[in-house]
């Protein structure tokens, strides 16, 4: 019988995988004539071949068409972001109406935190994780600040209550019911970028309506990586970036949901002419009457060549099968990758993130015993070798296999790295 940790049965699980064809999708960085083994699609997702063809085709079309441009064909301008609702919204798994793709993931929070943030003396407060990423934490602070209150008392930051720094349920359920008659507003992310911890979206929004507050979410980890179902969530916001599991290219448009609970709302809003309802929008009146949904939201008129890498990569996820299936391969891929590093270079490495394949998506938080020293050199060997994950301050190499286009024998090739490191 094969060894389930052996290089063969690596190569046994990548002939039998039926996303396999899906990596030629992609193209793949070089290292010292190799395909690099690139694990930073929680950074940087790579790029899809049909990228390029979308790109162009709108580049064509602005030289031979100019202004019309946006009122010929399928893919005419006006419309543009309108290609990306349906196929999105089966990513997320959300209505076609509660998703938009605009802006970028901070610009957007802000604009969910003008509707959604509406602080009273009595609830001033936005509770976020201890240790959250820092755009988000300067995001809230500013809010907090702009709406006339102290950040040192009403930005209440959750400290983790387990020793590896992820959270239980029980510790959760503990916090918000000792915060939560302040908070205005629960901002929480789908998956903690830096231990790689999922949460249950529908079990945070709940705690949080039980006491009053919003709840809006931070998906940038999670979007293309597990499954979110927002509507089910009952969530009342999320934002996310698509450079990441997305793989929309750097600095790409960003996502957004709203619920179709507050598709008609009369809560504050920043309006700008594209969130104008569409039927009268080139009347150019001065009222504003926004279009119901999260259209409502927009600002301006849609970045169509940014929005052309995305739609080239949400025709991949529809051509996987969905997120379903990316994910019944992530669970196998990671937890490949968990085995090996428990039954091989345990010594070296220790997972941060939680065992329970439910509390993670495709990344693999790791410390090395030793330090942070020890961790650095490891990093920047692996790098040196072809092997890239990336690291985040203060100790934590992050490997995340992606299963559009990762293979097993990629996590095989990681631990053997490692060995190799080990007996320098």
């Amino acid at each position: 019988m094969t060894d389930p940790l052996s290089r063969t049965h690596a190569i046994a699980l990548d002939a039998a995988d039926p996303l396999r064809p899906l990596r030629n999708e992609f193209l793949i960085p070089r290292h010292n004539n190799n395909e690099q083994v690139y694990f930073c699609g929680n950074s940087l997702g790579l790029q899809p071949r049909g990228a390029r063809a979308h790109v162009l085709q709108v580049l064509d079309k602005w030289a031979h068409e100019a202004v019309e441009g946006h009122f010929t064909g399928q893919a005419q301008w006006l419309t543009y972001h309108e290609l990306v609702r349906e196929p999105l919204a089966r990513v997320v798994g959300a209505l076609p109406s509660e998703v938009v793709a605009m802006n970028s993931l901070t610009a957007n929070l802000h604009l969910m935190m003008v509707s959604f943030y509406r602080p009273t003396r009595e609830r001033p407060a936005i509770i976020i994780e201890a240790g959250a990423f820092p755009s988000d934490r300067h995001a809230v602070e500013s809010q907090i600040r702009f709406h006339g209150f102290d950040p040192a008392t009403d930005l209440i930051e959750l400290q983790p209550d387990r020793e590896d720094g992820t959270f239980s349920r029980e510790g959760l359920a503990k916090a918000f019911a000792q915060h939560g008659s302040r908070a205005a507003l629960v901002l929480w992310p789908g998956i903690q970028y830096r231990t790689g911890q999922a949460f249950d979206l529908r079990h945070i929004a709940r705690m949080a309506h039980a006491e009053g507050a919003v709840a809006g979410f931070d998906l940038a980890h999670a979007v293309g990586n597990v499954a979110v179902d927002l509507h089910d969530s009952q969530a009342d916001f999320a934002v996310w970036c698509h450079y990441k599991y997305m793989n929309a290219g750097p600095g790409a448009v960003a996502g957004c949901f709203v619920h179709e609970r507050h598709a008609r709302t009369s809560r504050p809003r920043f309006a700008g002419w594209w969130g104008h309802q569409q039927e009268t929008r080139f009347q150019m009146g001065p009222e504003f009457v926004p279009t119901p949904g999260a259209d409502g939201w927009q600002l301006s008129n849609p970045p169509v060549l940014a929005l052309a890498p995305l739609l080239a990569s949400l025709e991949l996820f529809d051509k996987a099968g969905g997120i379903d299936a990316l994910r019944t391969k992530s669970l196998k891929l990671t937890g490949f990758l968990e085995a090996l590093i428990q039954a091989r270079v345990a010594d070296t490495l220790q997972v941060v993130t939680p065992s329970d394949p439910a509390q993670r998506g495709c990344q693999l938080s790791l410390r090395v015993v030793g330090g942070r020293e020890r961790g650095r050199e490891l990093f920047e060997y692996l790098a040196a070798v072809g092997t890239l994950g990336d690291w985040r301050e203060p100790d934590v190499i992050r490997i995340s296999p992606a299963p559009l286009y990762n293979k097993f024998m990629d996590a095989y090739r990681f631990v053997e790295e490692v060995e190799s490191w080990r007996g320098v």
